[in-house]
This record gives structure tokens, sequence and C-alpha cells, in this order.
């Protein structure tokens, strides 16, 4: 009796995997990436003076980001 109970709960789950359970889509991995990007009001941290300001007004220098030119200037 528990052998036939086994059976068939494997038979079912072995047809909601090959069939009905959703597999991920280019679609859904593209949101994700969406997600994941930077936005222009995000918060980015100073590597000089450690002080955190928007990412519109901070100075991208050597691939680290500056609250100021005087930052950029002092870790140069």
């Amino acid at each position: 009796m528990i052998l036939k109970v086994l059976l068939v709960a494997s038979v079912i789950a072995l047809v909601y995997f090959i069939f009905i359970k959703k597999k991920p889509t280019l679609e859904s991995s593209k949101k994700e990436k969406k997600k994941e990007e930077i936005k222009s009001s995000d918060m980015v941290e100073c590597s000089s003076c450690k002080i955190y300001c928007e990412l519109d007004d901070a100075i991208l220098s050597n691939g680290k980001y500056y609250c100021s030119k005087e930052c950029a200037e002092k870790a140069s």
C-alpha cells in the first residue's frame, strides 16, 4: 500500500516538474537585470572622505566615486 502511494506521488512530481513548472525565460532575466541597474538617485560613498552623495553629484575618476573635485585631486 505504501509502495503504491510513493509511486503515485513520484509520478505526480515528475509530471509537475516536466510539464507544469515554469522555466526561466529570457524576458524574466532581462527584468532582473533592470532591477540591478544603478539609478541616478542612488547614493555612493566617496572614496576619499567616506561621505555619501547622490550619483548625479558624484565625480567618477579611475573607477572610484568622489564627492568633489578636491577629494578626487587629493586621492590622485
